[in-house]
């Protein structure tokens, strides 16, 4: 279902959603992370020998749930940290607010960390002081922060949810994107307009983009490109196409020398991937990762620790089910001998 201006959550929406709520009384089978706060989008690195996360944080506010997201009104960042999967697990508290970012006003959305010669960047979006989603970048000497933000945002950047994918060559990649309240289809001429364009269902979706990062990591070394994803007939996948084409929260890693890329559908809320030989793509199309959570938003990463591979991502249990207040989760991820991932159902 493609939103032409509309503001309210349709009433499909919300069956789904007491349909989803339905399933906490099943057992989930991982527990929030950390419960003192709530928190959601969760970007997991390994540093140090490390576990990093680097979460959006949730805050309870009174702004309207509507499609442009205004009830996810966040303002700034904490860092979370363990060392062994199932321990204890370490706040290092707020590591920057919205108040110290020159160019944003507001809505400090899902971030990504990376790391370069022993320097930590934090990639962000958040909406310029005109309403429009800009990606930030912001520089610490530890992956605990705290970051300081640079004055401005990273040139031709737009839209929300950064991901960085550090090569096997050291070439470092931004996977972007968002549609919806993420103003992808704001973009679609090249240049922002305020007002949303959609493709037609029987069209190509609506497409995540890549850029190659500058050596100092400040900026995007190339224009931005798209980043294809085909069925497995080769052909683009459809904007009607709502369990399969992208919506938001691109994610890339490697395994067995495939770059797979993963996302979230949005309105049927799966987390999905696709395949290829190349950053770029183009991408095929291969299953779900992860079946739809408590809550609206579904969000994710992937990473690898001591020889084990976890999916990283978050649902609303903590909080009853309010989709706002989401909390960040972890559980092993897991391949088939052919390379699939075998898909997680996140109740029992």
């Amino acid at each position: 279902m493609l939103k032409e201006n509309l503001d309210i959550i349709s009433d499909a929406e919300r069956v789904q959603q007491q349909d989803l709520q339905k399933a906490a009384g099943l057992t989930a089978i991982a527990q929030p992370l950390v419960e003192h706060i709530y928190t959601a989008d969760p970007s997991a690195h390994v540093f140090n020998g490390k576990i990093y996360i680097y979460p959006s944080h949730d805050i309870e506010t009174d702004e309207p749930i509507n499609d442009r997201g205004d009830q996810y009104a966040m303002r700034d960042y904490h860092v979370l940290s363990l060392t062994e999967v199932g321990g204890e697990v370490t706040d290092h508290g707020c590591v920057l607010d919205v108040t110290d970012v020159a160019w944003a006003e507001k809505q400090m959305w899902a971030p990504d960390a990376a790391e370069k010669n022993g320097q930590y960047y934090l990639y962000f979006p958040a909406r310029d002081h005109e309403g429009i989603f800009r990606l930030g970048v912001a520089v610490s000497n530890t992956p605990e922060g705290p970051f300081v933000a640079e004055p401005e945002p990273i040139k031709n950047s737009f839209s929300i949810d950064p991901a960085i994918y550090q090569d096997e060559d050291n070439q470092y990649y931004a996977y972007f994107g968002g549609i919806w309240g993420g103003q992808l289809q704001r973009w679609s001429t090249g240049d922002y307009v305020d007002e949303d364009i959609y493709p037609k269902e029987d069209e190509p979706a609506l497409l995540p983009k890549v850029a190659k990062l500058s050596d100092d990591m400040l900026q995007f070394a190339e224009d931005v490109k798209d980043v294809q994803i085909f069925d497995e007939n080769g052909e683009l996948l459809r904007a009607g196409d709502a369990d399969r084409r992208f919506f938001e929260g691109p994610w890339v890693h490697k395994y067995n020398n495939q770059y797979y890329l993963s996302y979230s559908t949005g309105d049927t809320h799966k987390i999905v991937y696709a395949t290829s030989n190349s950053p770029y793509g183009p991408f095929v199309y291969q299953g779900v990762i992860l079946e739809p959570v408590l809550g609206w938003t579904t969000h994710h990463s992937i990473a690898e620790y001591e020889g084990k591979w976890y999916l990283f991502y978050h649902d609303c249990t903590l909080s009853g089910g309010q989709t706002h207040l989401r909390s960040v989760k972890m559980t092993e991820l897991t391949y088939a001998e052919n390379g699939k991932i075998n898909t997680i159902q996140p109740y029992k």
